[in-house]
C-alpha cells in the first residue's frame, strides 16, 4: 500500500470513529462528510441542545501534497498523537489551524 493510500484509510477511519459518537446533551446527529476525490475529512454535528443550534465541523482534515492537514479539532483528545500512533510521521503533519508563521515552532510540518 502506498503513503497515500495509507494516510487516506488512517484519516478516513478517524474520522469515522469520532462521528460514530453521540453527544451525551441534546438531540445532536454526528456524521462524516467524507471526499476522498479532493481529500477533505469532516466530522459534523447537527440538532439541538435545548433552544440552542448545534451545527458544524467538529473535526476536519485534509490530504493536500501528501501530508495530513489537521484544519480543526473541536474535540478534547489530541488528534495528532492518535495520527502518530497509526503510522503518520510529524513531518507529514501540518497543523493548519496554526498561523503558517508558528507551525515551524510545533514539531510538525509548516505545509
Amino acid at each position: 500500500m502506498d503513503k497515500l493510500t495509507r494516510y487516506r484509510d488512517v484519516v478516513r477511519r478517524l474520522v469515522e470513529e469520532y462521528a460514530a459518537h453521540k453527544p451525551s446533551l441534546g438531540e445532536v446527529d454526528s456524521y462524516a462528510m467524507i471526499d476522498p476525490e479532493r481529500d477533505h475529512y469532516i466530522a459534523m454535528q447537527t440538532g439541538w441542545v435545548r433552544r440552542h443550534r448545534v451545527h458544524g465541523a467538529f473535526l476536519h482534515l485534509d490530504i493536500i501534497d501528501g501530508k495530513v492537514w489537521l484544519q480543526f479539532n473541536g474535540t478534547d483528545r489530541p488528534i495528532t498523537d492518535e495520527l502518530e500512533a497509526a503510522g503518520i510521521p510529524k513531518e507529514d503533519i501540518v497543523l493548519g489551524e496554526k498561523p503558517a508563521d508558528v507551525r515551524p515552532y510545533t514539531g510538525y510540518a509548516v505545509g
